[in-house]
Parts: C-alpha cells; sequence; structure tokens
C-alpha cells in the first residue's frame, strides 16, 4: 500500500490543470479555466478547473473532484493506480507501507486490473526480445533499421517483437503466476484443443503496443515478416475489457501534448505513419490503426483541438472511404482540410525522404478544405457527364449538410456557388433536402445517449413534499462549512457580551445543540470527521476531505467547493455580483434558524404520526404527545416570528433561496 507520506507529496506536487489539460482543451476565464466536458457531448464549455483550490467541476454530467479523482474517472484508474501515474508524471518515488496486505485486498484484483497488468508483462518481453536476443536482433531490430527507424524512436514507441517459439509469452506468463483463464482474456494466448500448453497469437511478428491516452497498453497491432506464410499480414488484439478499438487512436498518448501546443491533430492510416512522422520531428499525429474512423475516436481528437487535417497517399479505395470520415467530423464541429501525397507516397516514405521543415511546409500549404478535395476527386471522375457532375456537387452539398453551424454552412455553400457558377438559392434547395434524409437516416453511432441526470437526494417527510427542505438547508449549512469554515464570526451572548467563533464551530453546536443526526448519508461522514477535529482542537478545511479514498466525499465537497457562479465570468462584462462569504455572518445566521424551524416541523410531523397510534388505546400517552406538539408549534412560532424579523431586516437571502 502506497505510505500516507506519498500520499501527501503526491498531493502538493499535483497540478489540477496540468492533468487535466492533457485531456481537455482549457481556456482562461477569469481565474479558472474552463473546456468541453470530455464525460458528456456539450457545446458550451461547463467544465471548470479551478487552479486556486485545486479541483474541478463538470456541470454538465455533475461529476467533480481533484486531479486523482478525474484520472479515475477518465482513465477507470482505481486509487492507488492513479497515485502511481500522478507520482510518475511528477518525479516523485512511491514508498510503501510495511504492512502486508490482506487476504481480502489481495483478492480485491479484478480482472481489469489484471487484464492492464498482464499486458505491461507482455509489453516488457516483447521488448526484451527484440533487444536482448539472437533472433529478435536478426530479425525485429534487422527490420525496423531497414525502415530507417532510430534506436530512440523504437524505444518511444516501444516496439517489440515475438518470437518463432509457438507458446515462449505463454510459457513465460504461466511461470509467472497468470492464469490461462486470464491470458486467454486478454487476447495475447489461444488455447485450442490440440495444444493445451497454449499458443502465442502474435508469434514470429513485431509488435506495435496500442497505448490509453495516459500510457497504459490496452493490445498489440503485429506485422508478420515472412512473405511465404499465408496468413493474415497484420494482425490486432481482440476487443476486451479494457481494449476497444473503435474508441482507442495510435500514437495519441505520444502525441497528445503536441497536438494541444499545435492546436492541430494529423489523421494517417497506419502505425508507421505516426512513427516515420515523429521520427522526422512531427509529433502532432494519430492514427484509427486500420479502422473506419468512429465518433468515439474523433472526441479523443476533440478534447485536445478541433482542427484535423488528414493525409492520405492517394489511394482510391482510401480516398473514398475518407468521404465518411469527413461527414462524421463535420458532424463533430471539426475543422477539416485532407493533404493528397504525391504519387506513389505516402506520410512514411515522404517524410523519411524530406527534412522536417519541408514536411510541415508541404502539409501547411497543400491540404485542402473538404470543399477542394472532394470536388477535385468527384468531378474528375465525372468528366464532361453533366448527371454525374450534378451528382458530384450534391454529394458535396451533403457534406455541408452535418455541418450544424449557419454561418459555416452558408459561408460552405457561398464557396460552393462560386467554384461551380451556380446560384446560391439552389444549393440551399438542396441543403434542406439533405438535412431532410440526414435527420430520417441519422446514424445511431452519432447520437449521444441521453446521460442519466444527477439524483437529488430526498428524504420523505410528509405524502405532500416532493423536496425535503430540511435536507435543503443541512446542505447550505455543510456548504458554508466547507467554503468559510475558519472564518471567525462576531457573536454575542444571552447578557450581550461579544465573543468570537469559527463558522464550523458555530454550526456544529446548533446540530449538537438539537441532537440533529443528519439526513444525507455523505454529510453525516463530513459532520463526524468535522466534530473530531473540533475535539482535537483543530479546524479541519476542505482539502482534508480531497485527499480521502471515498470518491462520494471528494465530488460532494468538490461540488460544493465550486459554485455555478463560476461557468461565468462577469468581470469581463464589467457586472460585479456579491461574492460568496460577503455576508456570511448574515447568511448563517439565516440558515440556521431556517434549519431549526424545518427540524422542528419534522418533529412535530413525526409525533403527529404517532397520535392515532394511542388515541384509543392509552389516553395519557395521546396527551402527552398532543402536550409535546403544542410545545414545539409555539417554539415554531418564536422562531418563525425571528425569522420574520431577520427578513424585514433586509440582510436575509432567503426570498432568493424561495424556501
Amino acid at each position: 500500500m502506497i505510505s500516507k507520506q506519498t500520499i501527501d507529496k503526491i498531493f502538493s506536487a499535483v497540478r489540477v490543470e496540468e492533468i487535466i489539460g492533457e485531456y481537455v482543451q482549457l481556456k482562461r476565464a477569469g481565474s479558472n479555466f474552463k473546456g468541453l466536458s470530455p464525460f458528456h457531448d456539450e457545446k458550451s464549455p461547463s467544465f471548470v478547473v479551478s487552479p486556486s483550490k485545486q479541483i474541478w467541476k463538470d456541470f454538465s454530467s455533475g461529476k467533480g473532484g481533484t486531479a486523482i479523482s478525474f484520472l479515475m474517472e477518465i482513465e477507470n484508474f482505481t486509487y492507488p493506480e492513479a497515485l502511481r501515474h500522478a507520482a510518475k508524471k511528477y518525479g516523485i518515488e512511491i514508498e510503501e507501507d510495511k504492512r502486508e496486505q490482506t487476504e481480502e485486498q489481495k483478492q480485491a484484483q479484478t480482472d481489469r486490473e489484471l487484464l492492464f497488468k498482464i499486458h505491461e508483462i507482455a509489453n516488457d518481453f516483447f521488448q526484451h526480445q527484440l533487444f536482448e536476443t539472437e533472433e529478435g536482433t536478426s530479425i525485429a531490430y534487422s527490420y525496423f533499421k531497414e525502415r530507417e527507424l532510430r534506436d530512440d524512436i523504437i524505444k518511444k514507441f516501444q516496439l517489440g517483437y515475438s518470437p518463432e517459439q509457438r507458446n515462449a509469452f505463454t510459457e513465460y506468463a504461466l511461470n509467472k503466476g497468470y492464469s490461462k483463464e486470464i491470458l486467454e482474456k486478454s487476447g495475447l494466448s489461444i488455447f485450442p484443443e490440440n495444444a493445451p500448453n497454449g499458443l502465442d497469437r502474435f508469434r514470429e511478428r513485431v509488435l506495435f503496443p496500442i497505448h490509453s491516452f495516459s500510457g497504459r497498453v490496452l493490445g498489440f497491432g503485429a506485422r508478420i515478416l515472412k512473405n511465404n506464410i499465408k496468413t493474415a499480414k497484420y494482425l490486432n488484439s481482440p476487443e476486451t475489457e479494457i481494449y476497444h478499438k473503435s474508441s482507442v487512436l495510435y500514437g495519441l498518448s505520444q502525441g497528445k501534448q503536441a497536438i494541444s501546443k499545435a492546436n492541430l491533430c494529423l489523421l494517417v492510416e497506419g502505425y508507421m505513419d505516426v512513427i516515420a512522422l515523429h521520427q522526422s520531428g512531427i509529433d502532432n499525429v494519430v492514427a484509427s490503426s486500420g479502422t473506419a474512423l468512429t465518433v468515439d475516436q474523433i472526441k479523443l481528437i476533440k478534447r485536445l483541438t478541433e482542427n484535423v487535417t488528414i493525409l492520405f497517399d492517394g489511394d482510391p479505395a482510401g480516398i473514398k472511404a475518407s468521404f465518411r470520415s469527413i461527414d462524421l467530423l463535420l458532424a463533430e464541429e471539426m475543422n477539416i482540410r485532407i493533404l493528397l501525397f504525391p504519387d506513389g507516397d505516402d506520410p512514411d516514405s515522404f517524410s523519411r525522404k524530406h527534412p522536417q521543415e519541408y514536411v510541415e511546409e508541404f502539409i501547411k500549404t497543400q491540404a485542402n478544405d473538404f470543399i477542394d478535395f472532394k470536388a477535385e476527386i468527384l468531378l474528375k471522375e465525372a468528366g464532361d457527364d453533366p448527371i454525374r457532375k450534378a451528382e458530384a456537387i450534391r454529394d458535396i452539398v451533403k457534406s455541408v449538410a452535418f455541418v450544424k453551424n449557419a454561418l459555416k454552412q452558408e459561408v460552405y455553400l457561398k464557396e460552393v456557388a462560386t467554384k461551380f457558377g451556380l446560384s446560391e438559392q439552389s444549393l440551399f434547395n438542396e441543403l434542406n433536402v439533405q438535412k431532410q434524409i440526414q435527420s430520417k437516416q441519422f446514424s445511431p453511432q452519432q447520437r449521444s445517449e441521453p446521460q442519466e441526470r444527477p439524483k437529488m437526494e430526498i428524504v420523505p417527510q410528509s405524502p405532500l413534499l416532493s423536496v425535503n427542505p430540511l435536507l435543503e438547508l443541512e446542505e447550505k449549512l455543510v456548504k458554508h462549512m466547507l467554503n468559510f469554515g475558519d472564518r471567525i464570526l462576531e457573536k454575542t451572548d444571552a447578557d450581550n457580551k461579544p465573543f468570537k467563533i469559527t463558522v464550523i464551530e458555530e454550526i456544529i453546536s446548533h446540530f449538537n445543540e438539537d441532537n440533529y443526526e443528519p439526513q444525507s448519508p455523505i454529510n453525516q461522514k463530513i459532520i463526524e470527521e468535522l466534530k473530531k477535529g473540533l475535539d482535537n482542537d483543530e479546524i479541519i478545511q476542505s482539502n482534508f476531505f480531497l485527499t480521502l479514498m471515498d470518491e462520494t466525499i471528494v465530488s460532494k465537497v468538490s461540488n460544493a467547493i465550486i459554485g455555478d457562479d463560476e461557468l461565468s465570468n462577469w468581470e469581463k462584462s464589467n457586472i460585479f455580483p456579491p461574492k460568496p462569504g460577503d455576508k456570511l455572518e448574515a447568511e448563517i445566521e439565516d440558515d440556521i434558524l431556517i434549519h431549526k424551524s424545518h427540524f422542528i416541523e419534522k418533529l412535530i410531523y413525526d409525533v403527529a404520526k404517532k397520535l392515532d397510534d394511542v388515541r384509543d388505546s392509552d389516553q395519557e400517552a395521546y396527551y402527552e404527545l398532543v402536550k409535546k406538539i403544542m410545545i414545539l408549534k409555539s417554539l415554531l412560532n418564536e422562531i418563525n416570528m425571528k425569522v420574520n424579523r431577520q427578513l424585514t431586516k433586509g440582510h436575509s437571502f432567503f426570498k432568493e433561496q424561495k424556501l
């Protein structure tokens, strides 16, 4: 287990804006950063990162937390995995507690964790075979050298080799204690009836590990080197619990920072195209790994940039397939340019022939927008045939129909009208036809499933209430303690003598006075920790909760710290609304009174429910309950009168809260 001292070091070193900035394109908004949610489709940014508070909140999905909880959400890391990833990024050495893991902790390893581990083991094995064995150096290493790859690039992409021996890796993994079941689930090994000791899926192939966004190995692509064997030239890992080829882009882990910095993603077809461009010094490149581009892959790119240049080698089949990619990219509101390399060249060969500056300039100057690209391809096929020419123009307008921005649509149609000498009206008519067709034929893959809204926590009070007002006030009081717990309040006692008290002490004292039991289990945990702090003469602040392993608490505290007002940068419009805490003393006084009022209402309701049980059977108990209700109602009236007096003074916030 990771020691507490190491965890503290990690949280001290981690910068939430740096971690999230590798996954989301962030833009400065006042003291915060904003971006599009990586968890939810949206057009207007609702994802807020606070560098000063070191937390984030996604208003579209309701999620929030620290840099560590973000890694857990985005990468499906466990808590220890997220800590280790952050520690590696910031150069922090992990110190382990000397305590042995219990059997329960050992059993807690899931198949998913084992799948990641077995791929890590396989990746190390294949790299060792490439560099450290005679077979690997003479066959695989020689092949990479023929492709003119430098050692630093081979190591950067962790290229490897699976030897000729039919079960070399399988035997190695079994000897290290991994089960046949996990090897089979990973797709690294096959166990047919005629080979009970297993077979290596990738034997006699060079290996291209496929990494997640954060750099974990998810699967492999493999290429056979012998030409006289009747088998597939390329072989990929099968779909597993951790590897879904439609949701992964080759080279994204190695190129994400360059893509974000350049604000441009180069999209190519194959592994070697990515690797060759990296070797030439061009890192902002990814490949769809031989699969048709998918919406999930586009969303990965969109986290980093909205600008894509597609690089093609001029193969007719590939060009036609690119038309679908263009429409998908346009539908996801990406800005697209397309480049065809000269005959006989692809990104790999072209980048090996020319220096980096020449390649970069060629891509920059020779890439066309999608209209010019489609026009060149389709009109060349149409020749002088007017019917085929009309179909070509219709195909271009069909792509324009995928553009969601009306202004962009109009600009594109004007360009088409100018290029082909057509009236804009006729093109707009055709555009409307294409929109109607799309609305009927829209691919289910492109439809975003509505995400379930965060559920409101409601504790039933009476059949007439749909929202629990007691819980609502409890939430406000907990929020006060998390945001302003150590703030000093100036108070006076019953004898009108002044005294000072912190916000936490004031609110906890209120809860203790009424023997109040929190309505929310999460709030109860938070309040218990705050009480423990007071018992030890310590005011616990909100960042204490952010380092806990309980993600429900981390999310709750983050949501409390980042308010809805942080979505807007009012100062930019010269609007300066009251800041949270400006009238804290009056607000807390009001909230405590209103909370007490609702608490008494609940007590009255609970007592009233007991009346029917004793009305006929126990007159004495019945009258005791009635007496209790009368006392509670008298107290309620007294509190409500006090609330009304404070409302009259004009320092209350209740009118806005509609309580």
